[in-house]
């Protein structure tokens, strides 16, 4: 395997689980601070916004190499 395949592979999937770890401490967060519903929208909202600005920029990377 090429160091740039694997490089992108482990930067996809390590990225990935952060996401999911962060995802993890955002519910805590919300259970432990007991935010309701709301709260806890706004929470993920954050995140969401997060993770939607990594894959628009993954795209618009892909997009302008012609992938």
């Amino acid at each position: 395997m090429e160091t740039e395949l694997f490089e992108e592979l482990m930067m996809t999937v390590l990225v990935g689980g952060l996401v999911l770890f962060m995802a993890f401490i955002v519910w805590d967060l919300a259970k432990k601070s007991k935010a309701g519903r709301f709260g806890t929208m706004i929470l993920f909202l954050a995140l969401g916004l997060g993770v939607l600005g990594f894959l628009i920029k993954s795209f618009v990377i892909a997009g302008l190499e012609g992938v």
